[in-house]
């Protein structure tokens, strides 16, 4: 060959070489995040530390905010920054729209067929639209007052005739929100001994419930083993999941009694009926089955009754903590409700200081403080970095509110840092990346609603109510303890006073 020749083919080959290697580089998705090494096959053994929220803040100021570790088969992402979160629930919110669900949940959620825990589709939308305008809209809510009202009058009566003993406020607090949550599903359905004794079987259940839906499961990372249920985890979920079958099973039969004869009030339609309702309907795009219908009752128990009554617990923690803080609630519902009358929940959005009192426990104490797992539906850039599909990605809030970047002295309870700003500054929907504790994008709390009041309610009224002490000798234990909700690892125990004028005002 002509030496030429030869010397310009193999030029050409060099260049189209150089330019298949610069092509081939910029296809090149970005790399995984920096993280820990982990064990062969076991991965990184140190996740299954008590408090995961604390451990993940420790890693991220190692690995920085995005960062990732290995479970077993699962490949996990941390994301701790405003801006990341932002990428992930606004940016390319439909990909990460997916959760995450553990084989515990998926029992709980009957598969799946829930609001929290079933992946982002068509049923999840429909899901979601029955949740949020069907039972929880603004006029169910309005339409329910009256049975929230009778219930937190009970719990009144009930903490009055425990005066100058010491309560388990936790305990208190679960209670009157569990006989919430009840009132506003089945209404006067059960009532007397039965409702007692029903109330009391859902206390038990719902508890154990919660317990076992934040119990590290090794099932969940090593999937072979899910059919030999190891710790027994599911086995157990599923019995509790029964005995909620048995119970609701119970009132839906005595419900469609009371229909049959005439004794429905539909002018004050209660969860329950507005569930039957629907599962009775021939709309196509509402209509739901049996299953659907118990799901959606688990998801307004178990969401509804202990991630509230853990956060009362922890603002009463902190105002006992901080007692100035505790007598500038109790002046700001003096000043605007007297101490001779109750609280109505007409007073609730003229309590501004309450309500930053509770804005700021949250930050301090987000009722789950990784949130929800997601599980992006296709591999995706975050921050420069490749989560690839299927990954499973925390939102670590906890870490976030207490930022020093971006909080003057993170660690000080100090509810006047929300009284600057407009409500939707400091709202919980989601919308200020720094401060959502209660989540955000499509897969936000979907019963903030309901549960910011009936918890300013609640809170408001046993406040308003009572003098509130510590026994003699005794501080408040702030440590935390994370399951699936953040929970005061000692229970707090504090002493009620009547504080109103008058005994008649709390029978």
């Amino acid at each position: 060959m002509d030496p030429f020749a030869t010397v310009a083919l193999l030029a050409t080959v060099f260049m189209l070489s150089i330019v298949w290697m610069i092509k081939k580089t910029s296809k090149e998705a970005p790399p995984l995040p920096p993280g820990p090494r982990g064990l062969p096959i076991l991965g990184y053994l140190p996740f299954l530390h008590e408090n995961l929220h604390i451990q993940f803040t420790e890693l991220a100021h190692k690995y920085g905010p995005i960062y990732k570790f290995k479970l077993g088969n699962k490949l996990c992402m941390v994301i701790s920054s405003p801006s990341l979160v932002k990428e992930v629930v606004r940016d390319h919110d439909t990909v990460f729209a997916n959760r995450d669900a553990p084989i515990a949940a998926l029992i709980a959620s009957y598969g799946g067929n829930d609001v929290v825990w079933t992946d982002y589709d068509s049923h999840w939308r429909m899901m979601r639209k029955i949740f949020s305008r069907e039972m929880l809209s603004n006029s169910n809510i309005e339409g329910s007052y009256h049975l929230r009202r009778g219930e937190v009058r009970r719990a009144l009566r009930d903490v009055y005739s425990k005066i100058g003993t010491p309560v388990d406020v936790g305990q208190v607090t679960f209670f009157i929100e569990l006989n919430v949550i009840m009132s506003m599903i089945w209404g006067s359905t059960i009532e007397g001994a039965k409702r007692d004794r029903i109330g009391e079987e859902y206390w038990g259940v719902v508890s154990k419930l919660v317990d076992l839906l934040g119990k590290p499961n090794v099932s969940d990372y090593f999937p072979g083993l899910a059919r030999f249920d190891v710790q027994g985890i599911a086995k157990e979920m599923k019995g509790y999941v029964q005995c909620v079958d048995r119970i609701v099973d119970e009132v839906v039969k005595e419900r469609m009694g009371m229909a049959e004869n005439g004794k429905i009030d539909q002018g004050k339609k209660d969860f329950l009926q507005t569930l039957i309702d629907l599962k009775e309907s021939r709309n196509a795009e509402t209509s739901i089955n049996m299953t659907e219908l118990r799901a959606l009752l688990m998801d307004t128990v178990v969401g509804g009754t202990d991630t509230t009554s853990t956060i009362i617990q922890w603002v009463m923690a902190e105002l006992l903590n901080h007692k100035e803080k505790l007598h500038k609630v109790q002046k700001e519902l003096s000043d605007l409700i007297g101490l001779s009358t109750v609280v109505e929940e007409s007073h609730l959005p003229k309590l501004r200081y309450l309500d930053a009192v509770v804005k700021e426990t949250l930050r301090l104490h987000p009722a789950v403080p990784l949130l929800l797992p997601r599980r992006p539906s296709q591999s995706c850039v975050v921050g420069g970095y490749t989560i690839p599909k299927h990954a499973t990605v925390f939102l670590n809030v906890w870490s976030i509110q207490r930022d020093p970047s971006l909080w003057d002295n993170p660690l000080e309870f100090n509810p006047e840092r929300f009284l600057n700003g407009t409500d939707q500054e400091w709202d919980f929907h989601g919308n200020n990346f720094q401060y959502a504790p209660f989540g955000s994008g499509r897969r936000v709390c979907a019963g903030v609603a309901l549960a910011e009041r009936t918890l300013m309610y609640i809170l408001a009224s046993l406040l308003h109510s009572f003098e509130w002490r510590l026994p003699d000798g005794e501080d408040v234990d702030m440590a935390e303890k994370l399951g699936l909700v953040l929970r005061k690892s000692q229970p707090l125990i504090a002493i009620p006073t009547p504080r109103l004028c008058g005994e008649g005002l709390y029978v």
